[in-house]
């Protein structure tokens, strides 16, 4: 339900995109951002105000909403999870530059191989029959798993499996991205591909421009957004065919941005693979810097513990990014806090990013895993900027990944965030 107020709000609902005059992350004078005219406007449509509206009462909601005709700049606390997902199909050109245009500083390519080892953007390796008409193509001969209906009589789920690795780099080229999703009950090909969440789009899936790594980092530097890429578990053996190590593997995506001319200091490499960290802080220390280790457990059992986490900070560590719900408690007055593995993060000097903001769908029936610790807090949309509120100025991260980056944008600005 909408209480969006007449006075503020009146004419957002009906306007697509709303431009503003946006300041670039960083030196004001720096020319790489005074001359480029993609940084003009930033283009934050109606969802950051709806989340706004959507809020309790609160002294924090009435700062969001003074802002709601100041000047939105591109910031580096934005960070844009897989492009812009939420209504573009992931890791395609057209998700990428959705989320420079929302304000995203940073934008994220997960990086994995084919198979004649060239590098390419999917979130994994073995995804290309959810993220791609792989399947609707002649390519879905070459799937580790060829479509399998759904069988009524036993249950069992329709399935595929097709990854990077059973195509060449050249057959990659040539499929189109869509929204990742699949129906589960589906008994054809198009059922399986027609699975997209009624909370999400196809509205732009008609257009799904596949890249490769070396791709995405020119079109990052002509957006001029800085750049995180995801260094991917490998979903084949390793060394892929008995000579491709995960050592070349890591080096490979570092070199990449080399060849390209990209400083050290406007890529952060992430793994969730502990010796892609150790190997960068060895091997390519001016990278090694921002590396960023994706810390994630099952359970909040699993969790480093403060004496875990110090050890990372000694071994050269200084980024780590959890899950949002591993960062947030609630107190006895079901507050939204920290949590304690937040604190031990900062005492042992770590700096903290954390992902993945609006990935859950509507929160009106709590929050989903992503806010499974705080989920006794959450029964509506706008909750979640409480929750943004919460890591950014009680945990402090320094960074959200985002599906969609205009509402990050929003209240980055709204704050004076960098």
């Amino acid at each position: 339900m909408l209480r969006r107020s007449h006075l503020l709000y009146g004419f957002t609902l009906f306007t697509l995109f709303i431009s503003v005059t946006a300041c670039a992350y960083g030196d004001r004078d720096d020319q790489r951002y005074k001359n480029d005219d993609r940084n003009a406007s930033i283009q934050l449509g109606p969802r950051p105000f709806y989340l706004v509206d959507d809020m309790d009462e609160s002294p924090l909601k009435k700062k969001l909403q003074s802002c709601i005709n100041s000047p939105v700049k591109k910031t580096n606390f934005s960070i844009g999870h897989r492009g812009a997902p939420l209504q573009f199909p992931e890791h395609t050109k057209e998700s990428y530059e959705a989320a420079a245009k929302m304000g995203a500083g940073i934008v994220e390519c997960d990086v994995t191989f084919t198979k004649d080892k060239q590098l390419v953007c999917r979130h994994s390796q073995c995804d290309l029959h959810t993220t791609t008409n792989i399947l609707a193509t002649p390519l879905a001969n070459k799937c580790t798993q060829k479509f399998s209906p759904f069988d009524p009589v036993s249950g069992k789920a329709a399935s595929a499996n097709c990854c990077t690795s059973d195509i060449t780099l050249a057959e990659f080229k040539t499929l189109q991205g869509k929204m990742d999703a699949f129906n589960p009950k589906a008994t054809t090909v198009n059922e399986y591909l027609a699975g997209t969440a009624n909370w999400r789009t196809d509205l732009y899936a008609s257009k799904g421009t596949l890249l490769t790594h070396a791709e995405s980092i020119q079109l990052f530097k002509k957006l001029n957004v800085k750049m995180t890429p995801e260094l991917k578990s490998a979903s084949v053996p390793m060394p892929f065919e008995g000579t491709y190590t995960q050592a070349m593997y890591a080096q490979q995506m570092i070199n990449e941005y080399k060849a390209a001319g990209v400083k050290a200091r406007d890529v952060w490499p992430q793994s969730f693979d502990i010796q892609d960290i150790r190997y960068w802080i060895k091997n390519e220390p001016e990278f090694g810097k921002q590396a960023v280790y994706l810390d994630d457990a099952n359970t909040i059992a699993d969790l480093p513990t403060a004496a875990e986490l110090q050890m990372y900070a000694d071994e050269g560590f200084n980024i780590v990014a959890p899950p949002i719900w591993v960062l947030l408690a609630l107190d006895n007055n079901n507050k939204i806090i920290p949590s304690e593995y937040a604190r031990n993060a900062k005492k042992a000097g770590l700096k903290i990013i954390t992902w993945s903001f609006e990935r859950s769908g509507p929160l009106k029936n709590g929050g989903g895993w992503y806010y499974q610790t705080i989920n006794p807090a959450i029964n509506n949309d706008g909750d979640m900027m409480d929750a943004l509120h919460v890591l950014a100025k009680d945990v402090g991260v320094v960074g959200i990944f985002s599906d969609w980056p205009a509402s990050v944008s929003y209240y980055a600005s709204c704050m004076n965030l960098k």
